[in-house]
């Protein structure tokens, strides 16, 4: 039995041998049993699972939500419930969310194995059966058919016109002609292997008879399947970000809350009210609503990206976005529409554009050669069905007027010579009015050798082949798919034994020169990729010539002969040469899904952030190991969706740009959120901690702590995700992969601010205790209260002022700070909440006095903001 790969470099029939099996007999049931047992199922299969308990415990093993259910199970003992049932609300939340993404992480391996043929057509003990594919072994021969899936990997033993669609596999758009001869050379790609077919592609065309080489996870498909089901899963910048900075937050809260514990016991108060103060002050300062606001807010934005067709599958990829630097693409079916078009036609070096004026005699010729000589057929819908190449070309002609089925009235096909390998060209003969001619179609150097003579409308002249065989290479170089088409007039049909000579002395009409065509919107998402200094990189299974010409089309690379690294070369580099290359390299063609990896494993190494888009079984593994993996919608597999963080539900590559815009948005609106909750965080642990150093008593009740958290914390900051896109949002670059949520002076601007917050509050004690205002403790909760407000209203924008965004902007926000300050009045105006809430009505002075301390917080943020702007604006002055 064949150890190694190298099926393809061998011939058939050695192989056959090694099998044990005859190709004309098939295997016998006793010997298909043994081997069962060996090899085992042809089926594909994944690593267990977890359970869904395990998925669920792994949902309370963060440490933030660890020191919160401490501290709601102390604030239980304690008697403080209505505490107790916030935090466990909360968790239960986010652990509820957090089990139904994991839940449906794993469902790639299930659609992979949708992928299976059900049945196979295999040749057993000299009888031809249908077996279901699942019981085809190592050494089995099997029988394909046009329409049927490639049940296991075949080595070609004879064929008969063979043609395969292997772009789910490959990322080729063109049906691959297959032969079964063996291979010259050492490295080819899964692509160039032309005499084996895989599990999991589609014949379409001709008929074949293959010795099974791999079956299950032994396949090219199974190999696919054995690296989507790696555990790759590698958290978002904004979970590594929440992560740190809850563990810090909460260690350091910890320790303050066991300082004023300890300070106020020695001063004389009484433990339980410490206790009571210390624990409040800890569930205040910990924002334990940050993981739940933080999934809303994702949950909203998810929610508005819908509605610009791209679904979000994992919530923290909302975010991840804001922080791509390179997005890989596939070119079929993503940056191109996965379908061939005639770019160009060049008869007797005149060239005709489709689109363009109305072609003239020389070029309706041609295009009534390329709709005769053709198998395409037309289908109920009013479409072409057929090899991608040859619809293309009755396509073309039928939208300048050469319809083929009215053609083929005048011009019946009464012989034809099948396209083959050898001959790379196919011939069909028709009757027309004027007599028999012949029309020959096929690649320039099997066509235009056999060629005399130019045709023209008035007759023939002499062919300069080399000019013609040099104007297709030119036209291949640009990334084209070249025909040529030629014809030759006849008295009678040929006889059997002349039909080879019929393909001899023929006169040349010209070429036709197809492509798969980039999407019309794909270059100005490409633009705005670049603009946003977010780097697109081409990956594709398809030809190094194709992939450069559309890539230079769309503006990945700014010239036509640009470096294109293949999979063979790739192959023979090193983990430390790829790396060293891999930043400048914008074109990989000829790849193989692994190789994928190894191109986003190496960037990301580099400390990139790393979207991956595609629509193949190919792409899964590579969109499971990026850091956001895009599948498309509509026209990709199940595999790479399910294996995806961002689906595309339009399949629009331009949806990308969209989807990058939000998330930078979102990624902003976070830090807005976390900018304000932690500043009134701040500002409240600086005037509790301080309060007894400064010989003050408690400025707050427990009572005071947690409805100004449960106020403050929640609406507001909710409604900071409505908070529109800041100016030119696509014009700065990524976020650094490694930036902190707290860069660009955001922890300065929560420990200062929150310090003039606490700074306020204590002035004002200070003043009512001094003066014999008996509400001292009501005017400290209400400063609180109302200067968290103005924070909110000051930093919806980082650098631009209030007036200038418009107070009705984002009306959440205005709704959001006018219902807080109802809720406080009430609080302090209403009598039965002052018992509640141990309050008490405040005088006109004694308003106006919180009031203005409010005022002065939003006053410093716009001060700041102005400061910004200013710096913003010296900066750019010297750098230009």
């Amino acid at each position: 039995m064949t150890a190694g790969t190298d099926w393809h470099l061998r011939d058939a029939h050695e192989l056959a041998r090694e099998q044990g099996v005859d190709p004309a007999i098939g295997l016998d049931e006793t010997e298909v049993s043994a081997r069962a047992l060996q090899h085992g199922a042809n089926e594909l299969t994944s690593t267990a699972g977890s359970t869904w308990l395990g998925l669920l415990a792994d949902q309370f093993k963060d440490f933030m939500i660890l020191v919160l259910i401490a501290a709601a199970i102390v604030s239980g003992v304690l008697g403080e419930l209505i505490d107790t049932v916030a935090i466990v609300v909360i968790v239960v939340l986010n652990a509820v969310i957090g089990f139904v993404q994991a839940w449906r992480a794993d469902k790639a391996m299930a659609a992979l194995q949708q992928l299976a043929a059900a049945h196979a057509t295999v040749l057993r003990g000299g009888e031809v059966q249908k077996i279901p594919a699942s019981g085809l072994v190592p050494g089995d021969i099997v029988l394909l058919e046009a329409g049927n899936q490639v049940p296991a990997d075949l080595r070609l033993i004879d064929i008969a016109q063979l043609r395969v669609d292997e772009s789910a596999l490959t990322g080729e758009s063109v049906t691959v002609e297959k032969n079964a001869s063996p291979l010259m050379g050492v490295v080819h790609a899964l692509g160039d292997r032309l005499n084996m077919v895989f599990k999991g592609t589609t014949a379409t065309h001709g008929r074949a008879r293959g010795l099974v080489m791999a079956t299950g996870m032994a396949t090219e498909l199974g190999k696919v399947a054995s690296l989507l089901d790696r555990d790759t899963d590698r958290s978002t910048p904004l979970q590594r970000r929440l992560a740190a900075f809850g563990k810090r937050l909460s260690l350091a809260v910890i320790a303050i809350c066991a300082v004023l514990f300890t300070v106020g016991v020695l001063r004389g108060e009484a433990p339980l009210l410490m206790a009571l103060t210390a624990i409040s002050l800890a569930v205040a300062a910990i924002p334990e609503a940050l993981p739940a606001i933080v999934t809303v807010l994702l949950a909203l934005g998810a929610r508005k990206m819908v509605t610009f067709n791209a679904l979000i599958r994992r919530l923290p990829s909302v975010e991840t976005l804001g922080s791509v630097t390179f997005i890989c693409s596939d070119k079929t079916g993503t940056l191109t529409q996965n379908r061939m078009h005639a770019e160009l036609l060049l008869a007797d070096g005149e060239r005709w554009t489709p689109g363009d004026a109305p072609p003239g005699p020389l070029h309706q010729e041609l295009l009534r050669a390329a709709a005769l000589c053709n198998d395409a057929t037309h289908n109920l819908k009013g479409g072409w069905e057929g090899d991608p190449t040859e619809t293309a070309l009755t396509q073309v002609a039928a939208d300048a007027g050469q319809h083929k089925p009215s053609l083929e009235q005048d011009a019946q096909r009464v012989l034809e010579l099948p396209f083959d390998s050898k001959r790379k060209r196919m011939t069909t003969f028709h009757r027309t009015p004027e007599g028999l001619v012949a029309y020959t179609k096929g690649a320039p150097e099997a066509v235009v050798p056999q060629c005399t003579s130019q045709w023209k409308p008035g007759g023939t002249e002499p062919l300069q082949q080399a000019r013609v065989l040099d104007a297709a290479e030119q036209l291949a170089a640009q990334g084209l798919r070249v025909l040529a088409l030629a014809r030759r007039n006849y008295a009678q049909l040929p006889g059997p034994d002349a039909l080879e000579a019929a393909e001899s002395d023929l006169c040349l009409i010209g070429l036709i020169g197809l492509i798969d065509p980039p999407r019309a919107e794909a270059a100005a998402a490409v633009r705005d990729c670049i603009t946003a200094g977010i780097t697109p990189v081409m990956i594709t299974g398809d030809h190094p010539a194709t992939a450069r010409a559309i890539a230079h089309r769309l503006g990945i690379v700014p010239d036509a002969d640009a470096i294109v690294l293949t999979g063979e070369a790739l192959a023979a580099l090193t983990d430390e040469a790829l790396s060293a290359r891999v930043r400048q390299v914008r074109i990989y063609a000829r790849v193989d899904p692994l190789q994928k990896i190894r191109i986003v494993q190496a960037l990301q190494a580099h400390g990139e952030f790393v979207a991956m888009t595609g629509d193949g079984v190919n792409d899964a593994p590579a969109l499971k190991q990026a850091d956001i993996g895009v599948a498309m919608g509509r026209g990709g597999t199940d595999v790479a969706r399910e294996a995806s963080s961002l689906v595309l539900l339009d399949d629009n590559f331009a949806t990308i740009v969209a989807a990058v815009r939000e998330g930078r948005r979102i990624y902003d609106n976070i830090r807005k959120f976390v900018r304000y909750t932690m500043t009134s965080n701040s500002g409240e642990i600086w005037t509790i901690f301080l309060a007894p150093l400064m010989g003050l008593p408690v400025p707050l009740l427990p009572i005071h702590i947690l409805w100004v958290n449960l106020v403050t914390d929640g609406l507001p900051g909710l409604a900071l995700a409505a908070e529109p896109a800041e100016r030119g949002i696509m014009q700065r670059p990524p976020r650094a992969p490694r930036e902190s949520l707290f860069a660009h002076g955001m922890w300065q601007h929560i420990l200062g601010f929150g310090l003039l917050l606490g700074g306020l509050c204590l002035a004002v004690q200070a003043w009512a205790l001094g003066t014999g205002h008996a509400h001292w403790q009501t005017m400290v909760f209400t400063v609180l209260t109302l200067g968290q407000m103005a924070h909110c209203m000051a930093i919806r924008s980082e650098s631009e002022s209030l007036w200038t965004l418009g107070l009705g902007s984002n009306k959440p926000v205005l709704g959001a700070v006018g219902l807080t300050f109802a809720l406080q009045m009430a609080v302090i105006y209403v009598p039965a909440l002052n018992t509640v809430f141990r309050t008490a009505p405040l005088g006109v002075l004694e308003l106006v006095i919180c009031l203005a301390a409010a005022m002065v917080v939003f006053i410093a943020v716009e001060i700041e903001k102005a400061w910004r702007r200013s710096r913003a604006a010296t900066l750019n002055q010297v750098a230009s």
